[in-house]
């Protein structure tokens, strides 16, 4: 069981809030806006795996999680909020609700199916998380209902003009790798997946998307402490694979420009701009760059934050402000409050103008 808990630990590298439907309704409604599709996992995650049959190392949904902002756990990965719900709010949107949240009907904004673990590919986690394939499903369904609803001009007319954010990787470079396989051929998968779910996405209409590269996983608190019976990579080899899927995607983002009409995209390098934190906090108003503020064991690296997840006994600092890391993987509110107005104002404005 240590071995697997070790494994869960990238929940990505980084994050619910069950919003009542009553905020996606349309008496507030823009007459111009671009909706916003969210995928991915735990950097994106609002809450969907509050609502799935999962194990507590999967989900967030207590204390001290969303204690800064919400004042109560919404299932967020973090004290607060994360990059997309800055990037809904800079774009005048309200909190993008999740999928899985009861009673959700209204879609105009966009919806959440980000789930913390999920992977690029189904056997990351299977069985624990959704996967990339059954968001790429859900999403489908969404679709469907639009055009019910609005027509299959209105509808196309929604999804043309929305914006598509994804963060995935993180999880499948943090499980073994299958067996005689390369880390090309592995990241190749990932990478295809990821291509495959552009393409789909294309086909129903979205032209405007938003990647994050994957973090840097073995600069995590979790991957400072030796765990007991890991089985996952190494720091080097993590870090190896990451630096592969993060040239690789550049790569693929830059041929699809040309081949794809009316595609734009917009990249947030969260792997140097984590890294520049990590490595110099006080550059950038921290004091602690590599200690997650709740946790236990050296770095708080020892994934027991709210006590839920084995281990009862956990830390938590006394000012988060000054912490870049939350917990043993993710970072604070104000780490992702820092990313998301660096890529705002760098040029994912410019995809939700309408």
């Amino acid at each position: 069981m240590a071995s697997f808990r070790f494994q869960i630990y990238i929940l990505a590298f980084c994050a619910g809030l069950v919003i009542q439907s009553s905020c996606h309704g349309h008496s507030g409604l823009q007459k111009k806006h671009a909706a916003l599709f969210i995928f991915g996992d735990s950097l994106y995650d609002p809450g969907n795996n509050n609502y799935i049959n999962t194990t507590k190392d999967f989900q967030a949904n207590w204390l001290p999680y969303g204690e800064t902002f919400f004042r109560y756990p919404t299932g967020r990965f973090s004290n607060g909020r994360l990059i997309s719900d800055f990037i809904a709010e800079y774009a005048k949107l309200p909190f993008i609700p999740a999928y899985l949240q009861p009673g959700l009907k209204d879609y105009t904004y966009g919806v959440n199916f980000a789930s913390a673990g999920a992977g690029a590919l189904v056997e990351t986690f299977q069985g624990f998380v959704i996967d990339l394939k059954t968001q790429r499903s859900q999403f489908k369904k969404v679709e469907k209902q639009l055009r019910q609803k609005l027509g299959e001009a209105e509808a196309y007319t929604l999804l043309s003009k929305a914006v598509y954010l994804i963060s995935i990787g993180s999880n499948d470079y943090s499980i073994p790798l299958a067996t005689n396989t390369s880390q090309e051929e592995y990241v190749g998968w990932v990478i295809g997946n990821l291509t495959s779910w552009i393409e789909d996405v294309y086909k129903k209409g979205g032209r405007k998307f938003g990647f994050s590269s994957v973090g840097p996983i073995a600069s995590t608190p979790s991957m400072r402490v030796i765990q007991p019976g890991n089985t996952g990579p190494s720091g080097e080899e993590v870090t190896a694979l990451e630096n592969l899927h993060n040239r690789l995607l550049s790569k693929v983002l830059t041929k699809l420009k040309k081949e794809l009409e009316g595609f734009k995209y917009s990249t947030l390098n969260l792997y140097t701009y984590a890294k520049e934190r990590i490595n110099h906090p006080s550059k950038y108003g921290f004091k602690e760059g590599k200690a997650a503020c709740c946790g236990s064991g050296p770095y708080g690296g020892i994934n027991s934050c709210g006590g839920k997840r084995g281990v009862t006994e956990y830390k938590l600092c006394n000012n988060v402000t000054e912490y870049v890391f939350f917990d043993s993987f993710h970072p604070t509110e104000r780490v992702y409050k820092q990313a998301s107005k660096l890529w705002w104002s760098h040029n994912l404005e410019e995809l939700f103008e309408v």
